[in-house]
């Protein structure tokens, strides 16, 4: 039976579903660096958001764990944690198997088994395993003793309970170090699939690398994942010179991160001393690095982050001086007037006792001397003017005009997120105190926090509209800075 004419001949729809712009970057996250063999070089970090879950991979006396306790024990407590793998010492082959489900981990499977093999590539060699008697074993860890034995030496397998998982490691390190997929073998039961130690089930073979320099290891994890805002070691062996190197990568690097050292060095107390760490980082002035003296806690700067990175930029009055906050877990320090001056001199903070019974941090500042939150906010400013420019030309369903109107909507999404850090309390009114641009002259108040300006399309050159470059966009953002002390003075008179 006909149905008619399609309704299109009159009316024809169509339906675009638009793009999603990107998000901004992350600034509440940390990486803490740690030579444990948790991780593999092959995966290198992992992401946590509880310290229960790092406790179940690295157990509750690691250094990982013991500098993640310190970040998780803040207040607010930060949501948001990556561990990275570091090669101190040069790392074996190693495979993981594919996680056993309930059912494939039942002892059954595995006492039925009395002549068992399986053929496995370690470090470069074949071998045919055979002969493997599990009948008598109780429990997967026996199961994993029966396999290591049949090795003869050459690799070591263990069963891990917490992700469920047979991991074989080999005997040796370094570069020629490596465990291969499992196979079934020409004779015998196959138990390569019983521990999910075949293709295509275990994770990629993860091959060993030479003892690598902690700047190595930080170039290896940016490379991993950009995902990670501030980064520190949960290591006490690295030297001055380790760190500086660490701290010149994060200083360039094309991703916007920061460096948190802790110090137990007590020379960093004495005003006569230019040798200690924080002399040395004073004067290279690394406005990207942050130290901080602790005698009692190795990892206390992990507590510093904890605070710092739980600002939420994108909500109102949120922004914060690192000043007068709290460190739960670690003992503030009693010093003399003439260290804690020390301190400051070299730009390294301290959670220290004050004579009215309270405990703060102090002074808050990077090793250049510049603000710690000053630092935060503008990498969270800039990223997010980039990010919502990129997004208008991205999720624009035309195009944006190569006219004053259109550089005009470009301003306007500057603007938006100057407001936004009006409101989050990064930008605030002030006097304009340096060389102005526009229309805003030096003295002059930016009234609104920011200022704003873009030349003319008519004031480009040929080759830069040819280009279709947008006229150059300056932006002026004052900053609503934080008070750190008082003065008063009283006048008593009778």
């Amino acid at each position: 039976m006909a149905r008619g004419l399609p309704v299109s001949r009159i009316i024809n729809m169509s339906a675009v579903i638009a793009s999603v712009g990107v998000a901004t970057a992350d600034f509440n996250s940390l990486l803490i660096v740690g030579a444990s063999s948790v991780i593999s070089i092959n995966e290198r970090l992992r992401s946590y958001g509880s310290l229960a879950d790092v406790a179940s991979d690295f157990g509750t006396s690691a250094p990982e764990y013991l500098a993640a306790a310190l970040y998780f024990d803040q207040s607010p407590r930060p949501s948001e944690l990556y561990i990275g793998r570091w090669a101190k010492t040069a790392s074996a082959g190693e495979l993981s198997g594919g996680v056993l489900s309930s059912a494939a981990q039942a002892i059954a499977n595995f006492t039925a088994v009395s002549a068992g093999g399986m053929d496995i590539t370690i470090d470069g060699t074949a071998k045919s395993l055979s002969a493997i008697d599990l009948s008598a074993v109780t429990n997967l860890n026996g199961v994993a003793s029966a396999v290591t034995t049949a090795l003869a030496g050459v690799a070591t397998v263990t069963w891990n309970s917490a992700t469920n998982q047979f991991q074989v490691v080999s005997a040796t390190t370094g570069a020629t170090s490596s465990v291969g997929y499992a196979s079934a073998p020409s004779t015998g039961t196959d138990i390569s699939a019983l521990l999910g130690l075949t293709s295509g089930v275990a994770s990629a073979p993860s091959d060993g690398i030479a003892a690598e320099e902690p700047v190595d290891a930080i170039t290896a994890l940016d490379d991993a994942s950009g995902g990670w805002y501030a980064s520190m070691f949960a290591d006490t062996s690295l030297t001055i010179a380790q760190h500086e190197a660490v701290a010149s990568y994060i200083q360039g690097a094309a991703r916007l991160h920061l460096y948190g050292i802790t110090t137990q060095d007590s020379l960093v107390l004495d005003p006569t001393s230019t040798t200690d760490i924080a002399a040395v980082f004073a004067g290279l002035a690394l406005d990207r690095t942050v130290l901080q003296y602790s005698s009692s806690s190795p990892y206390a700067i992990a507590s510093l982050f904890g605070r710092a990175l739980t600002v939420d930029f994108n909500a109102n009055n949120t922004a914060i001086t690192l000043k007068f906050k709290q460190e739960p877990g670690v003992t503030a320090e009693t010093l003399t007037t003439t260290q804690a001056n020390a301190l400051e001199a070299k730009n390294c903070n301290v959670f220290v006792n004050y004579a009215n019974g309270s405990a703060i941090l102090e002074q808050g500042v990077m090793s250049s001397g510049a603000l710690f939150d000053e630092i935060q906010g503008v990498d969270w400013l800039q990223n997010a003017i980039q990010t919502a420019i990129f997004n208008l030309l991205y999720t624009s369903t035309t195009k944006i005009p190569q006219t004053d109107a259109g550089v005009a909507q470009i301003c306007t999404t500057v603007e938006d997120q100057c407001e936004q850090g009006v409101s989050n309390g990064l930008l605030a009114q002030g006097v304009w105190n340096t060389t102005g641009f526009g229309s805003l002259s030096e003295g002059q108040t930016l009234t609104k926090g920011y200022y704003v300006y873009a030349a003319t399309i008519a004031s480009q050159s040929t080759a830069d509209r040819a280009a279709r470059k947008s006229p150059p966009i300056q932006v002026a953002a004052k900053l609503a800075g934080a008070i750190h002390s008082v003065d008063v003075s009283i006048t008593v008179n009778r």
